[in-house]
């Protein structure tokens, strides 16, 4: 008697094994999937900056040159007024 009730726990466990094995395979295939749309994505970002790389570099330079500026021009407010 212990052994059919302990045969039918052990179909009922790999049952239930293999619904979770079926999901996972499923996960991963998602995972696969959107690991290469993003890795094309990626691609199609480094052929643009590549194409495009001196216009970005003009833009932070002037962004970071902005900055600066405001930095030294504070600087400058602030020994003015210590005079």
């Amino acid at each position: 008697m212990v052994v059919f009730f302990s045969g039918i726990m052990g179909v009922v466990a790999l049952y239930y094994m293999i619904r979770i094995l079926r999901s996972m395979a499923n996960v991963v295939r998602n995972v696969s999937e959107e690991s290469d749309s993003l890795r094309k994505d990626v691609q199609v970002l480094r052929e643009k900056a590549h194409s495009e790389g001196m216009r970005i570099t003009h833009l932070m330079d002037f962004f970071l040159g902005m900055k600066d500026r405001k930095r030294a021009a504070s600087k400058k407010e602030k020994v003015t007024k210590e005079i």
